[in-house]
Parts: structure tokens; C-alpha cells; sequence
């Protein structure tokens, strides 16, 4: 990644918080109104972005884009696998409602809602292709892991909401497409990828919408809250960077798994943590600070991975 790609992107990830500012003063303004982030996010997890997902499978079929995708597959189980390793030793001397939400944060960051612009703008439809095999493993591991931790209980039915999870089907559908090389009539094509494309505003929408209810006094407060952000933006990304660095990797397969890695917390955090009795409150704290934060620590680890 070159200077100019470098200036491209931090443009990107300011239009981005752009966006997320009018999310903000519309939900402040209440042109969002209350219950209409939880619409909005479905409009985006269960048509948007599993369009986008689609229609980033139109590719012609090469070997080296089988391969890629299988490594980004393999990383991703790695990551996952390594970081609750890591955690399991961490945040011992903080109660267990904002242990849990420490743990879950240090691990899961924000890749579809703003991992997947992100990397749109760096390398077109190919980041979302990748994107979009990396968060299978991520689907599959924060929700066996969301509830362990949020609930202490496992879930029956896990496995069946991990198969049925709107990521997970569409990538199944773009994949066969791809390698059955199938291709979608030009007008249902076009439409599909018109629907696919509102993901990116979309998504900073619904953030700065969620960051909206969040008192601007509360969200600073506390130091654990400077310690998990830390963690989300800095250490892990730098934790990947350098393990990924020591193995021969494609240099664009590890770009794609660091930029996501350093994305924020994950919105699911809040969902989860609702969901299964953990502290929601902490949750959303903590998605809108790394948001925030991240504002200034993913072009510094743009300008590292160049």
C-alpha cells in the first residue's frame, strides 16, 4: 500500500465517520427514531449486505483466488482461536459482567458493519470477497462464545443460527456461483449490486444512530474502558501483524485479515450482552469509544502495513 492508496483510504475512513456524524444528529434530531436503529440493522444484516456479499463473488475463477480464500479461512480460525487463548489470562481483576464484555471485545471486532466498507474502499469488491470468507469462523465463534460468556449457558440451537446466519447463506450462494460460474442476468445483477452497495452508508448510519444514545458524559468514564480500546485497536492488530509477518503469506491476504482485526468493537457486543444478561450499557460504551478512536488508529495501521 503506497502513499497515495494511504491518503485514498484515511479519506475513505473520514467520509466514513462523515456519515456515521449524520446517523448521529438524525437520531439526535429523531428523524431515526428509537426503535428504527434494530429495522435498520435487519434492512443491513438480512438484504444489504448479504447482497453485497453476493455480488462480490463475481469473479472468473482462478487458482490463486481458491488459494487465497482457503488461507483467509485457516487465518481467521487461527485468530480467533489465539485471541480467546489470550484473553482467558486477562481483565482477572475485573468483576464478571465487565470481564465478559472485556473478553468479547478484545476478540470480535467490528468486520461487517465497518470492516466491510473499509475494505471496499482499499481493494473494490475482491476485500469484500475475502471479507465475507474471514467472518465464518467469526459468526461461528462469537455466537458459541457469546453466550458461553454473557450467559454461562451453552445454546441448543448454535448451530443451527450459525448455518442460518444471513453472512453464512450468502456466502454459500456467491460461492457456488463463483465456482459453478454462474452468471446472474445483467438487470438482476445490477440491482442486486445497487441494494448490496447502500451497505457501506448504511452501516455508519446505524453507528452514529447508536452513538446517539449513549449520554456523551458517560461514554468516557472509566478506565477499563481506555484499557479494552487499547486492546481492540492497538494490541491485537499489532499481535496479528507481527504473527502473520513471521509466515509466507500473499502480502494482500495479510493486509485484509490485519485491517479487520483492527477494526472497533463489534456491534454485536451490545446484542449479545442484551440478549444473554450481560452489562449492554458497557457494550454500547465500548462500541462508541473504539468507534471513535478508530478514527485515528486504522490509518496508523494503514501506514504500518505499507
Amino acid at each position: 500500500m503506497h502513499n497515495m492508496q494511504i491518503n485514498v483510504v484515511i479519506e475513505q475512513v473520514i467520509i466514513l465517520f462523515l456519515v456515521l456524524l449524520v446517523g448521529f444528529f438524525a437520531r439526535k434530531r429523531n428523524i431515526i427514531s428509537e426503535g428504527m436503529t434494530g429495522k435498520l440493522s435487519d434492512l443491513l444484516l438480512q438484504v444489504t449486505q448479504p447482497l453485497l456479499i453476493i455480488t462480490s463473488f463475481d469473479f472468473d475463477l482462478s487458482t490463486e483466488m481458491l488459494l487465497n480464500a482457503l488461507l483467509i479461512i485457516v487465518i481467521s480460525v487461527f485468530i480467533h482461536l489465539f485471541s480467546m487463548l489470550l484473553v482467558k489470562f486477562l481483565y482477572r481483576r475485573y468483576e464478571e459482567k465487565v470481564r465478559s464484555v472485556l473478553k468479547f471485545i478484545s476478540i470480535f471486532s467490528n468486520s461487517g458493519f465497518m470492516g466491510f466498507p473499509v475494505l471496499y474502499s482499499i481493494f473494490g469488491s475482491r476485500g469484500v470477497f475475502y471479507g465475507a470468507l474471514y467472518v465464518i469462523p467469526y459468526n461461528v465463534f462469537a455466537l458459541y462464545y457469546g453466550m458461553r460468556i454473557f450467559s454461562g449457558k451453552k445454546d441448543e440451537n448454535a448451530v443451527k443460527k450459525v448455518l442460518t446466519h444471513p453472512i453464512i447463506l450468502s456466502v454459500a450462494v456467491g460461492m457456488l456461483l463463483f465456482l459453478l460460474r454462474i452468471q446472474l442476468p445483467r438487470p438482476v445483477f445490477e440491482a442486486a449490486a445497487l441494494t448490496g452497495s447502500i451497505t457501506s452508508p448504511l452501516s455508519m448510519l446505524i453507528i452514529g444512530a447508536l452513538l446517539a444514545e449513549v449520554p456523551l458524559r458517560d461514554i468516557f468514564k472509566g478506565r477499563e474502558l481506555y484499557l479494552g480500546s487499547a486492546m481492540r485497536l492497538v494490541v491485537m492488530p499489532l499481535l496479528v501483524y507481527g504473527l502473520l509477518s513471521l509466515l509466507p503469506l500473499p502480502k494482500e491476504v495479510m493486509q485484509i485479515c490485519v485491517i479487520i482485526t483492527a477494526m472497533p468493537a463489534a456491534v454485536n457486543t451490545a446484542i449479545m450482552a442484551e440478549k444473554y444478561g450481560g452489562d449492554a450499557l458497557l457494550a454500547s460504551r465500548f462500541i462508541s469509544i473504539t468507534t471513535i478512536f478508530s478514527i485515528l488508529t486504522i490509518p496508523l495501521i494503514l501506514i504500518l502495513l505499507s
